[in-house]
Protein backbone atom coordinates (compact mmCIF):
# COMPACT_ATOMS: atom_id res chain seq x y z
CA UNK A 1 0.00 0.00 0.00
CA UNK A 2 1.46 3.31 -1.11
CA UNK A 3 0.21 6.38 0.74
CA UNK A 4 0.65 8.63 -2.31
CA UNK A 5 -1.56 6.61 -4.64
CA UNK A 6 -3.91 4.48 -2.53
CA UNK A 7 -7.41 5.79 -1.64
CA UNK A 8 -6.71 5.73 2.09
CA UNK A 9 -7.74 9.14 3.45
CA UNK A 10 -11.41 9.89 4.29
CA UNK A 11 -12.40 13.18 2.65
CA UNK A 12 -15.58 15.12 3.33
CA UNK A 13 -17.21 16.42 0.16
CA UNK A 14 -19.77 19.17 -0.41
CA UNK A 15 -23.06 17.90 1.00
CA UNK A 16 -21.43 15.93 3.82
CA UNK A 17 -20.57 12.69 1.99
CA UNK A 18 -17.33 11.02 3.16
CA UNK A 19 -15.27 9.16 0.58
CA UNK A 20 -11.87 7.44 0.76
CA UNK A 21 -9.64 8.99 -1.92
CA UNK A 22 -5.91 9.38 -2.73
CA UNK A 23 -4.02 12.46 -1.53
CA UNK A 24 -4.17 14.03 -5.02
CA UNK A 25 -7.92 14.58 -4.48
CA UNK A 26 -7.24 17.49 -2.12
CA UNK A 27 -7.24 19.85 -5.12
CA UNK A 28 -10.83 18.98 -6.01
CA UNK A 29 -13.21 21.90 -5.30
CA UNK A 30 -15.77 19.36 -4.03
CA UNK A 31 -13.45 18.27 -1.20
CA UNK A 32 -13.91 20.59 1.80
CA UNK A 33 -12.34 18.73 4.73
CA UNK A 34 -10.85 15.56 6.16
CA UNK A 35 -12.96 13.16 8.24
CA UNK A 36 -10.62 11.10 10.38
CA UNK A 37 -12.18 9.02 13.21
CA UNK A 38 -10.20 10.70 16.04
CA UNK A 39 -9.34 14.31 16.86
CA UNK A 40 -5.61 13.59 17.07
CA UNK A 41 -5.76 11.78 13.72
CA UNK A 42 -7.56 14.77 12.17
CA UNK A 43 -4.82 17.16 13.29
CA UNK A 44 -2.11 14.74 12.18
CA UNK A 45 -3.67 14.27 8.74
CA UNK A 46 -3.59 18.02 8.16
CA UNK A 47 0.09 18.04 9.13
CA UNK A 48 0.80 15.05 6.88
CA UNK A 49 -0.65 16.82 3.84
CA UNK A 50 0.95 20.19 4.63
CA UNK A 51 4.31 18.47 5.09
CA UNK A 52 3.80 16.59 1.84
CA UNK A 53 3.15 19.75 -0.18
CA UNK A 54 5.89 21.64 1.64
CA UNK A 55 8.30 18.89 0.57
CA UNK A 56 7.18 18.09 -2.97
CA UNK A 57 5.19 21.11 -4.14
CA UNK A 58 6.45 24.17 -2.26
CA UNK A 59 6.11 27.50 -4.10
CA UNK A 60 9.40 29.14 -4.98
CA UNK A 61 8.05 32.70 -4.49
CA UNK A 62 4.94 34.61 -3.44
CA UNK A 63 3.71 34.92 -7.03
CA UNK A 64 3.64 31.14 -7.39
CA UNK A 65 1.94 30.83 -4.01
CA UNK A 66 -0.79 33.26 -5.06
CA UNK A 67 -1.26 31.47 -8.39
CA UNK A 68 -1.88 28.11 -6.69
CA UNK A 69 -4.13 29.73 -4.07
CA UNK A 70 -6.39 31.28 -6.72
CA UNK A 71 -6.11 28.39 -9.19
CA UNK A 72 -5.38 25.01 -7.55
CA UNK A 73 -3.16 22.65 -9.53
CA UNK A 74 -4.70 19.68 -11.29
CA UNK A 75 -4.62 16.19 -9.82
CA UNK A 76 -2.17 15.23 -12.54
CA UNK A 77 0.19 18.08 -11.64
CA UNK A 78 0.15 17.01 -8.00
CA UNK A 79 0.64 13.36 -8.98
CA UNK A 80 3.65 14.26 -11.14
CA UNK A 81 5.18 16.29 -8.28
CA UNK A 82 4.71 13.44 -5.78
CA UNK A 83 5.88 10.61 -8.05
CA UNK A 84 9.64 10.91 -7.27
CA UNK A 85 8.85 10.45 -3.55
CA UNK A 86 6.74 7.32 -4.01
CA UNK A 87 9.36 4.89 -2.54
CA UNK A 88 9.23 6.81 0.77
CA UNK A 89 5.52 6.16 1.29
CA UNK A 90 5.26 2.40 1.02
CA UNK A 91 3.47 1.28 4.17
CA UNK A 92 4.07 -2.47 4.08
CA UNK A 93 6.64 -4.81 2.62
CA UNK A 94 10.13 -6.02 3.54
CA UNK A 95 12.05 -2.89 2.55
CA UNK A 96 11.96 0.71 3.72
CA UNK A 97 8.47 1.48 5.02
CA UNK A 98 6.78 4.76 5.92
CA UNK A 99 7.67 6.00 9.42
CA UNK A 100 9.04 2.56 10.37
CA UNK A 101 12.49 1.43 11.36
CA UNK A 102 14.85 0.39 8.57
CA UNK A 103 15.49 -2.81 10.55
CA UNK A 104 12.80 -5.48 10.76
CA UNK A 105 13.02 -5.35 14.58
CA UNK A 106 12.61 -9.12 14.85
CA UNK A 107 14.47 -8.92 18.16
CA UNK A 108 12.26 -6.10 19.44
CA UNK A 109 9.26 -6.26 21.74
CA UNK A 110 5.94 -7.40 20.27
CA UNK A 111 3.02 -5.37 21.58
CA UNK A 112 -0.65 -4.77 20.64
CA UNK A 113 -1.48 -2.14 18.01
CA UNK A 114 -3.04 -0.02 20.77
CA UNK A 115 0.53 0.89 21.78
CA UNK A 116 0.56 3.36 18.88
CA UNK A 117 -2.19 5.41 20.53
CA UNK A 118 -0.97 8.05 22.95
CA UNK A 119 -4.09 7.76 25.10
CA UNK A 120 -3.84 3.98 25.50
CA UNK A 121 -2.87 2.78 28.99
CA UNK A 122 0.77 1.84 29.57
CA UNK A 123 1.97 -1.42 31.01
CA UNK A 124 2.16 -0.05 34.57
CA UNK A 125 -1.41 1.32 34.40
CA UNK A 126 -2.72 -2.06 33.30
CA UNK A 127 -0.73 -3.90 35.97
CA UNK A 128 -1.90 -1.57 38.74
CA UNK A 129 -5.50 -1.44 37.42
CA UNK A 130 -5.40 2.35 37.09
CA UNK A 131 -6.67 2.37 33.50
CA UNK A 132 -10.09 3.56 34.66
CA UNK A 133 -11.06 5.67 31.68
CA UNK A 134 -9.05 4.13 28.82
CA UNK A 135 -9.27 0.36 29.19
CA UNK A 136 -6.96 -2.29 27.81
CA UNK A 137 -8.35 -4.24 24.89
CA UNK A 138 -10.57 -1.60 23.36
CA UNK A 139 -8.34 -1.45 20.24
CA UNK A 140 -7.46 -4.94 19.01
CA UNK A 141 -7.27 -4.57 15.23
CA UNK A 142 -6.69 -1.67 12.86
CA UNK A 143 -7.04 -1.32 9.12
CA UNK A 144 -3.94 -0.21 7.18
CA UNK A 145 -5.41 3.31 6.80
CA UNK A 146 -5.76 3.86 10.54
CA UNK A 147 -2.50 2.06 11.32
CA UNK A 148 -0.66 4.50 9.03
CA UNK A 149 -2.26 7.52 10.67
CA UNK A 150 -1.72 6.15 14.19
CA UNK A 151 1.94 5.65 13.34
CA UNK A 152 2.34 9.20 12.03
CA UNK A 153 0.38 10.68 14.95
CA UNK A 154 2.62 8.95 17.48
CA UNK A 155 5.85 10.01 15.74
CA UNK A 156 4.95 13.73 15.62
CA UNK A 157 3.55 13.85 19.18
CA UNK A 158 5.69 11.22 20.91
CA UNK A 159 5.82 11.79 24.68
CA UNK A 160 8.49 10.42 26.98
CA UNK A 161 8.07 6.67 27.02
CA UNK A 162 10.55 5.19 29.45
CA UNK A 163 14.23 4.40 29.12
CA UNK A 164 15.46 5.05 25.60
CA UNK A 165 12.01 5.73 24.13
CA UNK A 166 12.57 9.17 22.66
CA UNK A 167 10.25 12.14 22.56
CA UNK A 168 9.25 13.90 19.38
CA UNK A 169 11.34 16.56 17.65
CA UNK A 170 9.10 19.27 19.16
CA UNK A 171 9.04 17.70 22.61
CA UNK A 172 6.29 15.50 23.94
CA UNK A 173 2.74 16.65 23.21
CA UNK A 174 3.54 19.83 21.23
CA UNK A 175 0.91 22.40 20.34
CA UNK A 176 0.22 22.85 16.63
CA UNK A 177 -1.32 26.03 15.21
CA UNK A 178 -2.84 26.01 11.73
CA UNK A 179 -4.59 28.82 9.91
CA UNK A 180 -8.00 28.21 8.37
CA UNK A 181 -10.03 30.52 6.12
CA UNK A 182 -12.87 32.26 7.93
CA UNK A 183 -15.45 30.80 5.56
CA UNK A 184 -16.74 27.38 6.60
CA UNK A 185 -17.29 26.42 2.96
CA UNK A 186 -13.65 26.90 1.91
CA UNK A 187 -12.08 24.04 0.00
CA UNK A 188 -9.63 21.71 1.71
CA UNK A 189 -6.96 22.89 -0.71
CA UNK A 190 -7.32 26.48 0.55
CA UNK A 191 -7.20 25.28 4.18
CA UNK A 192 -3.95 23.44 3.53
CA UNK A 193 -2.28 25.87 1.14
CA UNK A 194 -2.45 28.93 3.42
CA UNK A 195 -0.15 27.00 5.79
CA UNK A 196 2.42 26.17 3.11
CA UNK A 197 5.46 28.46 3.06
CA UNK A 198 7.71 29.49 0.22
CA UNK A 199 10.55 27.01 -0.13
CA UNK A 200 13.26 29.42 1.02
CA UNK A 201 11.39 30.03 4.31
CA UNK A 202 12.03 26.46 5.44
CA UNK A 203 15.14 25.67 3.43
CA UNK A 204 13.08 23.30 1.36
CA UNK A 205 14.78 23.50 -2.03
CA UNK A 206 16.87 20.79 -3.63
CA UNK A 207 14.87 17.69 -2.58
CA UNK A 208 14.16 15.52 -5.60
CA UNK A 209 13.53 12.07 -4.16
CA UNK A 210 14.05 9.57 -1.31
CA UNK A 211 16.65 11.48 0.68
CA UNK A 212 17.33 9.83 4.10
CA UNK A 213 18.16 13.26 5.50
CA UNK A 214 14.52 14.16 4.87
CA UNK A 215 12.87 10.76 5.33
CA UNK A 216 14.83 8.99 8.10
CA UNK A 217 13.22 5.58 7.51
CA UNK A 218 14.99 5.32 4.15
CA UNK A 219 18.30 4.46 5.87
CA UNK A 220 19.44 2.72 9.07
CA UNK A 221 18.27 4.58 12.17
CA UNK A 222 20.55 7.01 13.95
CA UNK A 223 20.38 5.07 17.20
CA UNK A 224 21.09 6.71 20.55
CA UNK A 225 22.19 4.00 23.00
CA UNK A 226 24.87 6.33 24.32
CA UNK A 227 22.78 9.48 24.11
CA UNK A 228 23.89 10.42 20.59
CA UNK A 229 21.88 13.38 19.37
CA UNK A 230 20.31 14.17 16.00
CA UNK A 231 20.89 17.90 15.41
CA UNK A 232 19.35 20.26 12.81
CA UNK A 233 22.76 20.68 11.17
CA UNK A 234 22.99 16.93 10.48
CA UNK A 235 19.88 16.61 8.32
CA UNK A 236 17.85 18.50 5.73
CA UNK A 237 15.57 21.31 7.06
CA UNK A 238 12.48 19.45 5.77
CA UNK A 239 13.30 16.64 8.18
CA UNK A 240 11.12 18.51 10.73
CA UNK A 241 7.96 17.32 8.93
CA UNK A 242 9.07 13.66 8.91
CA UNK A 243 10.96 13.23 12.18
CA UNK A 244 10.95 9.68 13.54
CA UNK A 245 11.91 9.43 17.25
CA UNK A 246 10.37 5.98 17.84
CA UNK A 247 11.37 2.62 16.33
CA UNK A 248 8.33 0.67 15.12
CA UNK A 249 7.42 -2.03 12.64
CA UNK A 250 3.82 -2.81 11.78
CA UNK A 251 2.90 -6.51 11.58
CA UNK A 252 0.40 -6.95 8.74
CA UNK A 253 -1.92 -9.97 8.67
CA UNK A 254 -3.89 -11.18 5.66
CA UNK A 255 -6.82 -11.62 7.95
CA UNK A 256 -10.16 -9.88 7.61
CA UNK A 257 -11.02 -7.68 10.55
CA UNK A 258 -13.28 -4.81 11.50
CA UNK A 259 -11.10 -1.83 12.39
CA UNK A 260 -11.68 -0.78 16.00
CA UNK A 261 -10.81 2.82 15.09
CA UNK A 262 -12.89 3.61 12.01
CA UNK A 263 -15.29 0.65 11.82
CA UNK A 264 -14.27 -0.31 8.26
CA UNK A 265 -13.83 -3.97 7.35
CA UNK A 266 -10.46 -4.69 5.78
CA UNK A 267 -8.91 -7.85 4.32
CA UNK A 268 -5.52 -6.67 5.62
CA UNK A 269 -5.19 -5.79 9.28
CA UNK A 270 -2.67 -4.86 11.96
CA UNK A 271 -2.98 -6.37 15.43
CA UNK A 272 0.60 -6.07 16.68
CA UNK A 273 3.67 -3.92 16.29
CA UNK A 274 7.36 -4.50 16.86
CA UNK A 275 9.14 -1.84 18.86
CA UNK A 276 12.59 -1.08 20.19
CA UNK A 277 14.11 1.81 22.11
CA UNK A 278 16.96 4.22 21.37
CA UNK A 279 15.71 5.79 18.17
CA UNK A 280 16.52 9.29 16.92
CA UNK A 281 17.34 11.50 19.89
CA UNK A 282 16.42 15.00 18.70
CA UNK A 283 18.31 17.81 20.37
CA UNK A 284 19.40 21.34 19.56
CA UNK A 285 17.62 24.40 18.14
CA UNK A 286 14.84 22.69 16.19
CA UNK A 287 11.92 24.89 15.13
CA UNK A 288 8.94 23.24 13.52
CA UNK A 289 7.12 25.66 11.15
CA UNK A 290 3.66 24.70 12.50
CA UNK A 291 4.40 24.98 16.24
CA UNK A 292 4.71 28.04 18.51
CA UNK A 293 7.73 28.35 20.80
CA UNK A 294 8.73 30.40 23.80
CA UNK A 295 12.16 31.78 24.62
CA UNK A 296 13.28 32.49 28.17
CA UNK A 297 13.71 36.26 27.98
CA UNK A 298 16.13 36.12 30.92
CA UNK A 299 18.26 33.48 29.18
CA UNK A 300 17.96 34.28 25.46
CA UNK A 301 20.95 32.09 24.61
CA UNK A 302 19.00 28.95 25.53
CA UNK A 303 17.10 26.98 22.90
CA UNK A 304 13.42 28.01 22.66
CA UNK A 305 10.93 25.43 23.94
CA UNK A 306 7.77 24.47 22.11
CA UNK A 307 4.47 25.50 23.68
CA UNK A 308 2.48 22.51 24.89
CA UNK A 309 -1.19 21.79 25.37
CA UNK A 310 -2.48 23.57 28.50
CA UNK A 311 -4.61 22.26 31.39
CA UNK A 312 -8.00 23.90 30.98
CA UNK A 313 -7.51 24.32 27.23
CA UNK A 314 -6.36 27.17 25.00
CA UNK A 315 -8.17 30.49 25.23
CA UNK A 316 -7.81 34.20 24.73
CA UNK A 317 -5.25 34.53 27.53
CA UNK A 318 -2.92 32.54 25.23
CA UNK A 319 -3.88 34.39 22.04
CA UNK A 320 -1.03 36.90 22.10
CA UNK A 321 1.73 34.28 22.46
CA UNK A 322 0.26 32.21 19.62
CA UNK A 323 -0.15 35.11 17.19
CA UNK A 324 2.22 38.00 17.97
CA UNK A 325 6.00 37.72 18.19
CA UNK A 326 7.73 39.18 21.22
CA UNK A 327 11.03 37.31 21.45
CA UNK A 328 12.75 39.92 23.61
CA UNK A 329 9.85 40.65 25.99
CA UNK A 330 7.54 37.76 26.80
CA UNK A 331 9.66 35.43 24.68
CA UNK A 332 6.80 34.35 22.41
CA UNK A 333 7.71 32.92 18.99
CA UNK A 334 4.54 32.02 17.07
CA UNK A 335 4.62 29.33 14.41
CA UNK A 336 6.23 30.38 11.13
CA UNK A 337 3.01 29.78 9.16
CA UNK A 338 1.19 32.18 11.52
CA UNK A 339 3.90 34.84 11.37
CA UNK A 340 4.00 34.66 7.57
CA UNK A 341 0.29 35.12 6.94
CA UNK A 342 0.11 38.94 7.41
CA UNK A 343 2.91 39.34 4.84
CA UNK A 344 0.98 37.11 2.44
CA UNK A 345 -2.12 39.23 3.02
CA UNK A 346 -0.15 42.43 2.26
CA UNK A 347 1.32 40.94 -0.93
CA UNK A 348 -2.05 39.60 -2.07
CA UNK A 349 -3.75 42.95 -1.42
CA UNK A 350 -1.12 44.72 -3.52
CA UNK A 351 -1.75 42.29 -6.40
CA UNK A 352 -5.53 42.32 -6.12
CA UNK A 353 -5.72 38.75 -4.83
CA UNK A 354 -8.41 38.20 -2.19
CA UNK A 355 -6.79 36.73 0.91
CA UNK A 356 -8.95 37.62 3.92
CA UNK A 357 -7.41 39.56 6.80
CA UNK A 358 -9.74 37.73 9.18
CA UNK A 359 -9.08 34.01 9.52
CA UNK A 360 -9.27 31.23 12.15
CA UNK A 361 -6.41 29.88 14.23
CA UNK A 362 -6.82 26.16 14.93
CA UNK A 363 -4.73 25.20 17.97
CA UNK A 364 -4.49 21.58 19.07
CA UNK A 365 -2.33 19.03 20.85
CA UNK A 366 -2.15 16.71 23.83
CA UNK A 367 -1.98 18.06 27.35
CA UNK A 368 0.69 15.74 28.75
CA UNK A 369 1.88 15.07 32.28
CA UNK A 370 5.21 13.52 31.22
CA UNK A 371 4.15 10.06 29.93
CA UNK A 372 0.49 10.44 30.89
CA UNK A 373 -2.03 12.27 28.67
CA UNK A 374 -4.42 14.43 30.65
CA UNK A 375 -6.52 15.12 27.58
CA UNK A 376 -6.70 16.40 24.04
CA UNK A 377 -6.82 20.17 23.59
CA UNK A 378 -8.34 21.60 20.44
CA UNK A 379 -9.95 24.96 19.76
CA UNK A 380 -10.37 27.60 17.06
CA UNK A 381 -9.54 31.22 17.80
CA UNK A 382 -10.06 34.32 15.62
CA UNK A 383 -7.01 35.58 13.75
CA UNK A 384 -6.31 39.08 12.45
CA UNK A 385 -3.73 39.54 9.73
CA UNK A 386 -2.81 43.12 10.51
CA UNK A 387 0.08 44.90 8.78
CA UNK A 388 3.31 44.83 10.76
CA UNK A 389 3.08 48.53 11.65
CA UNK A 390 -0.04 47.79 13.75
CA UNK A 391 1.02 44.60 15.48
CA UNK A 392 3.12 46.03 18.31
CA UNK A 393 0.36 48.49 19.17
CA UNK A 394 -2.27 45.74 19.20
CA UNK A 395 0.02 43.55 21.29
CA UNK A 396 0.37 46.21 23.98
CA UNK A 397 -3.38 46.81 24.10
CA UNK A 398 -4.25 43.14 24.39
CA UNK A 399 -1.62 42.59 27.06
CA UNK A 400 -3.19 45.40 29.08
CA UNK A 401 -6.64 43.85 28.70
CA UNK A 402 -5.52 40.33 29.62
CA UNK A 403 -3.46 41.54 32.61
CA UNK A 404 -6.56 43.22 34.01
CA UNK A 405 -8.61 40.05 33.44
CA UNK A 406 -6.00 37.89 35.19
CA UNK A 407 -6.12 40.13 38.26
CA UNK A 408 -9.91 39.98 38.34
CA UNK A 409 -9.79 36.19 38.03
CA UNK A 410 -7.38 35.97 40.96
CA UNK A 411 -9.59 38.21 43.11
CA UNK A 412 -12.70 36.25 42.12
CA UNK A 413 -11.18 33.03 43.41
CA UNK A 414 -9.98 34.72 46.60
CA UNK A 415 -13.34 36.36 47.33
CA UNK A 416 -15.20 33.12 46.63
CA UNK A 417 -13.04 31.33 49.18
CA UNK A 418 -13.74 34.12 51.70
CA UNK A 419 -17.47 33.58 51.16
CA UNK A 420 -17.23 29.80 51.48
CA UNK A 421 -14.77 29.25 54.30
CA UNK A 422 -14.33 30.62 57.80
CA UNK A 423 -10.54 30.32 57.34
CA UNK A 424 -9.97 30.77 53.56
CA UNK A 425 -6.18 30.48 53.76
CA UNK A 426 -6.54 26.96 55.18
CA UNK A 427 -9.03 25.79 52.56
CA UNK A 428 -8.03 22.68 50.65
CA UNK A 429 -9.09 21.35 47.27
CA UNK A 430 -8.74 22.22 43.62
CA UNK A 431 -10.47 25.49 42.75
CA UNK A 432 -9.23 25.66 39.14
CA UNK A 433 -12.81 25.29 37.92
CA UNK A 434 -13.50 28.84 39.14
CA UNK A 435 -10.77 30.12 36.83
CA UNK A 436 -12.08 27.96 33.99
CA UNK A 437 -15.58 29.43 34.38
CA UNK A 438 -14.20 32.95 34.33
CA UNK A 439 -12.08 32.47 31.22
CA UNK A 440 -14.90 30.72 29.43
CA UNK A 441 -17.46 33.42 30.25
CA UNK A 442 -15.21 36.31 29.21
CA UNK A 443 -13.88 34.70 26.03
CA UNK A 444 -16.55 35.81 23.55
CA UNK A 445 -16.58 39.44 24.80
CA UNK A 446 -12.80 39.53 24.30
CA UNK A 447 -13.02 38.25 20.73
CA UNK A 448 -15.85 40.66 19.90
CA UNK A 449 -13.71 43.59 21.05
CA UNK A 450 -10.66 42.16 19.27
CA UNK A 451 -12.59 42.23 16.00
CA UNK A 452 -13.55 45.85 16.65
CA UNK A 453 -9.93 46.77 17.36
CA UNK A 454 -8.78 45.12 14.17
CA UNK A 455 -11.37 46.96 12.08
CA UNK A 456 -10.41 50.32 13.58
CA UNK A 457 -6.69 49.77 13.11
CA UNK A 458 -7.24 48.95 9.45
CA UNK A 459 -9.46 52.00 9.00
CA UNK A 460 -7.54 54.68 10.89
CA UNK A 461 -4.23 55.38 12.62
CA UNK A 462 -5.23 55.24 16.30
CA UNK A 463 -2.49 55.49 18.91
CA UNK A 464 -4.33 54.58 22.09
CA UNK A 465 -6.67 51.79 23.12
CA UNK A 466 -10.06 53.39 22.40
CA UNK A 467 -11.76 54.41 25.63
CA UNK A 468 -15.13 52.97 24.60
CA UNK A 469 -13.59 49.53 23.98
CA UNK A 470 -11.60 49.72 27.22
CA UNK A 471 -14.74 50.67 29.14
CA UNK A 472 -16.71 47.83 27.57
CA UNK A 473 -14.01 45.32 28.49
CA UNK A 474 -13.74 46.69 32.02
CA UNK A 475 -17.48 46.31 32.54
CA UNK A 476 -17.82 42.97 30.72
CA UNK A 477 -15.11 41.37 32.86
CA UNK A 478 -16.57 42.85 36.04
CA UNK A 479 -20.10 41.76 35.15
CA UNK A 480 -19.12 38.18 34.33
CA UNK A 481 -16.94 37.84 37.44
CA UNK A 482 -19.76 39.20 39.63
CA UNK A 483 -22.27 36.80 38.10
CA UNK A 484 -19.96 33.83 38.70
CA UNK A 485 -19.37 34.93 42.30
CA UNK A 486 -23.11 35.16 42.99
CA UNK A 487 -23.85 31.84 41.34
CA UNK A 488 -21.12 30.00 43.25
CA UNK A 489 -21.78 31.53 46.65
CA UNK A 490 -25.61 31.72 46.63
CA UNK A 491 -26.37 28.28 45.17
CA UNK A 492 -27.52 25.83 47.80
CA UNK A 493 -30.16 25.61 50.49
CA UNK A 494 -30.65 28.91 52.40
CA UNK A 495 -30.02 27.26 55.75
CA UNK A 496 -26.54 26.22 54.59
CA UNK A 497 -25.49 29.75 53.56
CA UNK A 498 -23.57 32.07 55.86
CA UNK A 499 -25.11 35.29 54.54
CA UNK A 500 -23.05 37.53 56.79
CA UNK A 501 -19.80 36.07 55.45
CA UNK A 502 -21.10 36.08 51.84
CA UNK A 503 -22.19 39.73 52.11
CA UNK A 504 -18.84 40.78 53.50
CA UNK A 505 -16.96 38.92 50.75
CA UNK A 506 -19.24 40.34 48.05
CA UNK A 507 -18.81 43.91 49.24
CA UNK A 508 -15.06 43.39 49.40
CA UNK A 509 -15.03 41.96 45.85
CA UNK A 510 -16.87 44.94 44.36
CA UNK A 511 -14.81 47.37 46.39
CA UNK A 512 -11.66 45.81 44.95
CA UNK A 513 -12.35 47.35 41.53
CA UNK A 514 -12.03 50.89 42.84
CA UNK A 515 -9.11 50.17 45.16
CA UNK A 516 -6.91 47.72 43.26
CA UNK A 517 -3.83 49.14 41.57
CA UNK A 518 -4.20 47.07 38.38
CA UNK A 519 -7.83 48.10 37.91
CA UNK A 520 -6.99 51.77 38.56
CA UNK A 521 -4.03 51.61 36.16
CA UNK A 522 -6.23 50.06 33.48
CA UNK A 523 -8.70 52.91 33.72
CA UNK A 524 -5.96 55.52 33.74
CA UNK A 525 -3.92 54.06 30.86
CA UNK A 526 -6.93 53.67 28.64
CA UNK A 527 -8.38 57.12 29.31
CA UNK A 528 -11.42 55.80 31.15
CA UNK A 529 -10.78 58.08 34.12
CA UNK A 530 -10.95 61.02 31.74
CA UNK A 531 -14.49 59.95 30.87
CA UNK A 532 -15.29 59.45 34.53
CA UNK A 533 -14.30 63.01 35.38
CA UNK A 534 -16.67 64.18 32.65
CA UNK A 535 -19.57 62.41 34.34
CA UNK A 536 -19.37 58.94 32.75
CA UNK A 537 -18.35 56.92 35.80
CA UNK A 538 -17.61 53.31 34.73
CA UNK A 539 -16.93 52.00 38.19
CA UNK A 540 -20.15 52.03 40.15
CA UNK A 541 -20.06 49.48 42.97
CA UNK A 542 -23.09 47.19 43.02
CA UNK A 543 -25.16 47.30 46.18
CA UNK A 544 -24.55 44.77 48.89
CA UNK A 545 -26.95 41.95 49.69
CA UNK A 546 -29.37 42.81 52.43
Amino acid sequence: MNLLTAPWLPFEKVGGKVEYLPVTSVVSPDVIDLALPRADFQGAAYQFLIGLFQTAFAPSNIDQWMEHYENPPTEQQVSDALAPFSPCFELDGPGASFMQDFDSLESGSRTPIAGLLIDSPGASAIKNNTDHFVKEGRIVAACPNCAAMALFTMQINAPSGGKGYRTGLRGGGPLTTLLLPSGESSSLWQKLWINVLESDSVGGSGVTGPDPDVFPWMAPTRTSEKGQATLPSQVHPLHVFWAMPRRFRLEFEHREACCDLCGQVSSLSVRHIRTRNYGNNYDGPWRHPLTPYRRDSKQPQQTPLSIKGQPGGIGYRHWESLVLEDAQGEGSLPALNVLDYPRKADECEAEGVELPRVARLWSFGYDMDKMKPRGWVGTQLPFLALPNRHQERLQNWLRTMVTYAKEVCWQLRRSTKEAWFKRPSEAKGDLEYIDSRFWEQTEQPFYDLLAQLGSRLLAEDIRRLPADIAKQWYLDVRHQASAIFDELTLSGPPEALNMKRITKARNGFHGWFSKNKTARNFRRQTGMDDQSSAGNEPDQVQPAID
